[in-house]
């Protein structure tokens, strides 16, 4: 039922952008926070952005602070990561991820999860 579909991921050159997109389905968007994690070959999921349904307040990792935007479009249910100046460091599995009600960092805290979308960053 629940579904949460990345799409957007591709390939770059450092210092170009991307813009990821999230289309959530089949729960209560309005309750849910929305969060961006990503994954790269051999090392742990880690938190990227995070963003309340309710009350649009972002959060970023450090890693990715001043260069990646999230932001969501209520109309559509949709969530967007906006990277810019891209780093090969930032090649990973992007995903997106809901939690219930609040906020957190950790992936294990979030109910759902899409199944990524690939980003690439050549140097």
């Amino acid at each position: 039922q629940v579904q949460l579909v990345e799409s957007g991921g591709g390939l770059a050159q450092a210092g170009d952008s991307l813009r990821l997109s999230c289309a959530a389905s089949g729960f209560t968007f309005s309750s849910y926070t929305m969060a961006w994690f990503r994954q790269a070959p051999g090392k742990e999921r880690e938190f990227v952005a995070v963003l309340t349904w309710r009350d649009i307040s972002p959060s970023y990792a450090d890693s990715v602070k001043g260069r990646f935007t999230i932001s969501r479009d209520n109309a559509k249910n949709v969530v967007y990561l906006q990277m810019n100046s891209l780093k090969p460091e930032d090649t990973a599995v992007y995903y997106c991820a809901a939690r219930a009600l609040t906020t957190a960092q950790a992936p294990g805290e979030y109910d759902y999860w899409g199944q990524g979308t690939q980003v690439t960053v050549s140097s």
